[in-house]
């Protein structure tokens, strides 16, 4: 009976997604940026699709041209995957909370947070981020989950 039991090969986990159960409840702000964090570790899209609201939009400061730049879920999908891809490890540091203002129906909040970010491509390339970001939330009632709506990047990239 022991020869076909292989101790290195240990069978699969049939058990529910064990990313589901690393995510955070977004019922409460804090919960997105527990789910943002996981999102960049593990550098997975499909975590960080479900923070996204369908009419999302991402605005950075371009300084090189001295612009603000939008742009949609769609793009901005398509901008993560590519840094996911491409990075070797992404490590994000959500600090203070600077400012937080939730409207009178609980179905929308904003909320301007310190981070940083550390995108390593490689040992010999590493970026590293710092700043704020605005996030306005929002959800239809105030018992449903939060979602990204907006996000104001404030930061030295």
């Amino acid at each position: 009976m022991l020869v076909a039991c292989n101790p290195f090969a240990p069978g699969l986990d049939d058990s529910s997604d064990n990313t589901t159960k690393l995510l955070s409840d977004q019922k409460m702000p804090d919960g997105i940026f527990q789910n943002l964090k996981y999102a960049y570790t593990l550098r997975d899209t499909s975590i960080y699709g479900q923070l996204l609201n369908g009419n999302f939009t991402f605005v950075y400061h371009d300084y090189d041209r001295g612009v603000d730049v939008t742009w949609g879920r769609d793009e901005e999908m398509r901008t993560t995957y590519g840094l996911f891809q491409n990075a070797q490890r992404l490590d994000i540091l959500w600090n203070d909370i600077v400012s937080s203002s939730v409207d009178s129906t609980n179905t929308k909040e904003m909320v301007k947070r310190g981070f940083n970010l550390t995108v390593t491509f490689n040992p010999s390339d590493i970026v590293y981020v710092d700043g704020y970001v605005n996030l306005t939330l929002g959800r239809m009632q105030a018992q449903d989950p939060w979602m990204i709506l907006r996000w104001d990047d404030e930061s030295n990239f």
